[in-house]
């Protein structure tokens, strides 16, 4: 892996990971058109680098995560505040955990299928141009409840399928739970720390306990993982800002379009007979 493959692939994480357009999609490509081999390294590092990206959103919404709204609106002490915070996120990511290490075997196994990608590109997209009219009856009053908060993380598990997107599927479960487009987007980020946190400390964990973990240390490794967490975060940081203004004011359909333009993109390279699968 070079140092400009390092660059491009976290400019790639942090531009598409809070975007409704599937980041893991998005870095397959990537990885395929820059022809790199599917070393056990590369894998760490895809998924590693989004701990750069979880950054960019404790940074940006540090009051949510160490002073919540509700002490202010509620008057609960900050102590309760933090809890029912904490709490609502830990609700919403269980059905990620469990069905993650369930069909982990799955995931995995499929992670690469480019096809697969490119057809849920295009059926995200669709889905995507209609969205704002099935769902955009939100509420800035509809409180973010328990039960809301753990259906966004069920919806949130359709995401395991390469293509879909992590943050398209919660963000329309929030939708669908009477959240406004603003407050849907705001909790996907939420939800993104300890579901993304989680995902890297699983990775450390699969190339310690496979003998690998020295990798990560292998010569320019770890440099090279401490430089691409740095750039997905300052990407990330930029993406944020510039996706929750625009999703607020116009929607989804912009995005609903560019998933089907990449989809077709995608599966037209292949049928031309370029290979976007990375080298093993």
């Amino acid at each position: 892996m070079t140092w400009i493959e390092t660059i491009i692939v976290a400019i790639v994480e942090g531009l598409t990971e809070f975007l409704p357009v599937s980041s893991t999609g998005h870095m397959i490509i990537a990885q395929g058109l820059l022809g790199m081999e599917s070393t056990p390294f590369v894998k760490a590092f895809t998924v590693i680098i989004q701990f750069g990206a979880i950054l960019s959103v404790v940074c940006l919404y540090w009051q949510k995560f160490f002073y919540p709204e509700t002490i202010k609106t509620h008057g609960y002490t900050w102590w309760q505040a933090i809890w029912r915070f904490y709490l609502k996120l830990i609700v919403g990511v269980l059905p990620a955990v469990v069905l993650g290490l369930s069909f982990n075997d799955f995931i995995e196994n499929n992670l690469g299928n480019v096809t697969l990608v490119a057809v849920m590109l295009i059926v995200g997209g669709v889905f995507m141009l209609f969205c704002d009219k099935l769902f955009n009856k939100g509420s800035v009053n509809t409180p973010l409840t328990y039960r809301r908060a753990f259906i966004i993380g069920l919806v949130q598990c359709i995401s395991m399928i390469p293509g879909v997107s992590r943050s398209m599927a919660t963000i329309v479960g929030g939708m669908s739970q009477k959240l406004t487009r603003k407050a849907a987007a705001e909790f996907s980020f939420f939800l993104a720390v300890p579901t993304m946190f989680g995902a890297t400390c699983l990775e450390t964990y699969k190339l310690i306990s496979h003998g690998d973990g020295n990798i990560l240390t292998e010569g320019n490794n770890l440099a090279m993982l401490v430089l691409g967490s740095v750039v997905a975060f300052v990407v990330a940081v930029a993406a944020i800002k510039f996706f929750i203004n625009y999703v607020a004011r116009y929607g989804f359909v912009a995005f609903g379009w560019y998933r089907i333009i990449v989809g077709l993109l995608i599966l037209g390279l292949g049928w031309m007979g370029y290979d976007l699968a990375m080298v093993d």
